[in-house]
């Protein structure tokens, strides 16, 4: 079993819930989060700012330098992982920056609470 993990614009979260839950895929878990991806940066615009330069620092703004975006928990069982990547991807991809990551990571087991079953029988499986 694997934990795919995806941020996402916060636009998109219902849409890509819709999806996944269209796809078999209905266990999940969402939160509010804040971050930004490299291409979102212009490093020397940054350094003229901490350096004090004024117009690199009006360039840059008074906001926040990170994005409400929204965090994506999925696990599931091995056969599941390329759909759901699939689904996310196709839910999120708009070809502009800021469409979001996915991280596969590997699960080693998952209970569950209310009847102690352990391993990919608590996870979906379609």
């Amino acid at each position: 079993m694997k934990e795919v993990m995806a941020v996402v614009r916060m636009n998109k979260i219902n849409e890509t819930k819709k999806a996944l839950i269209d796809a078999g895929i209905s266990s999940m878990t969402a939160m509010e989060c804040l971050g930004r991806g490299k291409g979102l940066v212009n490093m020397e615009l940054l350094k003229g700012a901490q350096e004090g330069h004024e117009e690199a620092i009006a360039q840059l703004g008074q906001g926040d330098r990170l994005r409400p975006k929204r965090a994506l928990f999925v696990v599931v069982p091995d056969n599941l992982v390329q759909k759901t990547i699939d689904t996310i991807i196709k839910s999120n991809q708009t070809g502009q920056p800021g469409d979001g990551k996915i991280w596969v990571k590997p699960t080693e087991d998952s209970i569950s609470v209310r009847t102690s079953e352990r391993g990919d029988t608590v996870l979906d499986e379609f």
